[in-house]
């Protein structure tokens, strides 16, 4: 007899998925403007599987019933925050005051300061993250919108600005795909910038502190075999939560036999065991 509670114990040898909230293996699914109610259930049904949601760019500016999506995250344990877009259209107007009012008044523990479309210096950028890291839990980003701006910077700038933003106090810094897949760590056409990803990877940054957007099945097949099965990704559309988390277990044709249960970190607590064990 089926139950509301149904579980499909089994004895598949899958990665171990850390506990909420957790520092890696993190899902940020962006709300491009969803209907509330949509929004909600997506939220209800799935918040084992998502760490925070982003407000896209500056759409909870126009977004009626902002509030009861906020209480729906809140509700079931997941962080969000407002797209950067909307702190870069504040400091365009020198309102940046304002945009801090607005997050505390909508209890956001968490904020995204990023330069992706305004003329704004990664130094100047990195002042921000020092005068609000104390206040917020600081998310920056590095990479540009435009795409060919983002083409014309070279790995080692990158390295030297996510660098420069944990230093500064951010506690993530996400890599710019936007939610196109068409710019940052990808080219215009959508191909991913394979070279860039290998000096990130190798630039001795902790993974952990990074987050790539990877809003498409490709470049989240690819991040997860070159970075594993913990790493962070962003941008992920609501209808892939599921997808996704099938991708990182090795539950998915994609990537069926890369992760096959050899040298598997141990679950670092009794609910990740539980999760291993129904996934």
């Amino acid at each position: 007899m089926l139950t509301d509670t149904l579980t499909f114990p089994h004895t598949l040898p899958l990665p171990g998925r850390d506990a909420k909230p957790r520092q890696r293996g993190q899902t940020m699914v962006i709300d491009p403007g969803l209907p509330t109610r949509y929004f909600t259930d997506v939220i209800d049904s799935f918040a084992d599987l998502i760490d925070v949601v982003k407000f896209g760019w500056a759409t909870s500016l126009v977004t009626p019933k902002i509030s009861e999506k906020i209480r729906a995250v809140r509700a079931n344990g997941v962080e969000f925050y407002f797209g950067g877009t909307m702190f870069e259209k504040f400091v365009l107007n020198d309102r940046v005051e304002e945009w801090r009012r607005i997050c505390h008044e909508a209890q956001a523990n968490t904020v995204e300061i990023s330069n992706g479309a305004i003329a704004l210096s990664n130094d100047d950028k990195a002042e921000y993250i020092r005068r609000f890291a104390g206040e917020f839990t600081v998310i920056s980003e590095v990479g540009f919108k435009d795409p060919v701006r983002s083409e014309r910077l070279p790995p080692n700038r990158w390295i030297e600005f996510i660098r420069q933003d944990l230093d500064a106090g951010a506690k993530l810094v996400i890599a710019e795909a936007r939610e196109s897949g068409s710019s940052g760590i990808c080219r215009p056409n959508g191909d991913l910038r394979v070279g860039l990803i290998e000096e990130i990877a190798d630039s001795g940054i902790d993974m952990n502190q990074v987050m790539f957007e990877a809003p498409n099945k490709e470049l989240q097949i690819h991040l997860l075999q070159r970075l594993g099965p913990h790493v962070n990704l962003g941008n992920v559309h609501a209808e892939a939560v599921v997808g996704l988390e099938t991708l990182r277990l090795g539950l998915r044709a994609d990537t069926l036999t890369d992760f096959s249960g050899t040298e598997l970190p141990e679950p670092t607590s009794t609910t990740d065991q539980e999760f291993q064990t129904h996934a």
